[in-house]
């Protein structure tokens, strides 16, 4: 008997698990996993303007790409994730979209599915995987609210373009702008959370206007100090006032944390 190394094999045995059951590399004839295999080879190395591609060596099945928000959109300068999921009756059923960062889009839905007539009724086998791309970029420019998944995103679009534009900005300047190792560009975890929202504060004017409160709340209490120590020296009715004097300045502090 062979002998075996047990971490690779097992790290070997659970992969192979996993694609059977997520992909379906062994579902598809061997004469359409060579003609995807080609087209993504050929998309790769000659990408649409504007999208890139991550092929998976492991799954051909399942196609990475990044977006680019069109200008005079109000996706413009993000960029936004997506991956194509070819079914086990490709290329006679269409493959299924998803959008991996989040976006405000009347055809997108809460979880990330694409609704577009390519990907439906308008599908043809011929058409193939640049031409599902493209499209799915035109719905960037051209949303359509008559076949909305996100129905409040529909909904602004024809009652609100303002609304919709600065939801739709929003959500791309927190989920499709990160810096490296953000939430935009390639292929990441699921697990990758948004970038903070830029309109949540500059720390540094939080931080002074914190010491700024400390030092009034110190000097009011230097000022009181110095009042109780020369009303010691002073009539009762002095002490009256140094009281009273106590009390105001609590007060001033309290109303200016």
């Amino acid at each position: 008997m062979k002998s075996r190394t047990p971490g690779v094999n097992s790290r070997k045995h659970v992969r192979t698990r996993s694609e059977i059951r997520n992909s379906n590399v062994e579902n598809l004839p061997p004469q359409v996993l060579r003609l995807v295999y080609k087209e993504v080879t050929a998309l790769a190395a000659d990408p649409p303007e504007g999208i890139k591609i991550y092929p998976s060596e492991e799954d051909i099945t399942e196609l990475h790409t990044a977006i680019e928000g069109p200008e005079g959109t109000p996706f413009a300068g993000g960029v936004f994730r997506m991956r194509l999921v070819l079914g086990k009756d490709f290329p006679a059923a269409p493959p299924k979209g998803y959008f991996l960062t989040k976006i405000f889009h009347p055809n997108v839905g809460h979880k990330g599915e694409i609704c577009v007539n390519v990907l439906k009724r308008d599908w043809r086998a011929e058409l193939g995987l640049r031409h599902v791309l493209l499209t799915i970029k035109c719905l960037l420019i051209h949303p359509n609210p008559e076949s909305a998944l996100n129905e409040e995103a529909g909904r602004l679009l024809l009652e609100d373009y303002a609304e919709y534009a600065s939801r739709a900005r929003l959500l791309t300047e927190i989920h499709a702008m990160g810096t490296p190792g953000g939430t935009s560009g390639g292929p990441q975890e699921p697990g990758d959370g948004p970038q903070p929202k830029k309109h949540a504060g500059d720390p540094n004017k939080r931080a002074a206007g914190v010491g700024s409160g400390s030092t009034g709340t110190i000097s009011h209490g230097a000022s009181g100090g110095s009042s109780s120590s020369s009303g010691g020296s002073s009539s009762s009715s002095g002490n009256s006032n140094v009281v009273a004097k106590k009390k105001t300045d609590k007060k001033r502090a309290l109303r200016r944390l």
